[in-house]
């Protein structure tokens, strides 16, 4: 399942679109980033995104904070941005540092601007399945499915993984079309049996190669979320080699999920202008 190349005719799309706006001299859709301290791995992650919004045209901006700001300059560089009419989407990278209140600081951002669909509002309108921003991961995990025509109506999905990023969100979402959800984490007994029942498993536990053969009997789909580090080679969560001849349909690490989560985040971040216009593109 080559999420790369999916990501990239999801991009030219959206190009498409900004390239029309641009000709009307109309605003053109702009992100912004908020990057708290100095990690390796999150300043990569908010890179990638930068250079996604160049690819579609997208007007975007990285707000830099140090590592021992305070909760009020980043509540308050938010609530600024949460009134900035040139602004679509908002998205604080996590996780911030330890001394942070990461829960109030996501509930500070303004609900149509929640371009990572992890405020509140937008958590209950995915439980009551409405319409409202959905989280970029579980986002571009379904996108995949479908355009695989990886049909999940009835079928039992196996999830591991239970966090609020990625885990919960799929679940749901799997719910949502009719799939039959187990999920699993790191308490639940007899992993191993319950992910040989499944037909389709999403595994985000972010252990390398956790997922072996002797997990897997009949599954048709597996979704690999993991982004591992291993000798300087990056590995998903599923051990690959061993799985790939035994299913129908499967993820890479990388090339997989990771680039439909940008693609996500641009594609949210064009319904929140959409929204800010009250326009269809």
């Amino acid at each position: 399942m080559d999420g790369k190349a999916l990501a990239l005719s999801l991009e030219a799309e959206m190009k498409l679109s900004v390239d029309a706006l641009r000709e009307k001299n109309a605003r053109i859709p702009k992100l912004v980033v908020i990057l708290v301290g100095d990690n390796p791995a999150s300043q990569t992650y908010v890179k990638n995104k930068a250079k996604a919004c160049d690819r579609v045209g997208f007007l975007s901006e990285i707000i830099t904070l140090d590592g021992s700001v305070s909760q009020e300059i980043v509540l308050s560089t938010i609530h600024r941005l949460n009134k900035d009419e040139t602004v679509d989407g908002i998205l604080v990278q996590l996780p911030v540092p330890k001394h942070l209140d990461a829960k109030a600081i996501v509930h500070a951002l303004d609900p149509n601007k929640d371009v990572d669909g992890l405020h509140p509002m937008n958590v209950a309108k995915l439980y009551e399945n409405e319409k409202g921003f959905v989280p970029c991961t579980p986002k571009g995990i379904m996108r995949l499915l479908k355009e695989y025509k990886v049909d999940v109506v009835g079928k039992h999905c196996v999830v591991l993984g239970r966090s609020n990023l990625v885990g919960r969100p799929v679940a749901q979402l799997l719910l949502n079309e009719n799939a039959t959800v187990t999920i699993c984490h790191s308490k639940t007994q007899n992993l191993s049996e319950l992910t040989q029942q499944a037909d389709i498993i999403v595994v985000a536990i972010g252990r390398a190669n956790f997922l072996t053969s002797k997990d897997v009997k009949h599954a048709e789909c597996i979704i690999d979320v993991g982004i591992n580090r291993v000798d300087g080679k990056l590995v998903g969560d599923v051990a690959y080699d061993e799985l790939v001849d035994k299913v129908d349909a499967m993820t890479p690490v990388p090339g997989g999920v990771g680039p439909m989560t940008i693609g996500m985040l641009l594609e949210n971040t064009l319904e929140a202008y959409r929204m800010h216009e009250g326009e269809s593109l």
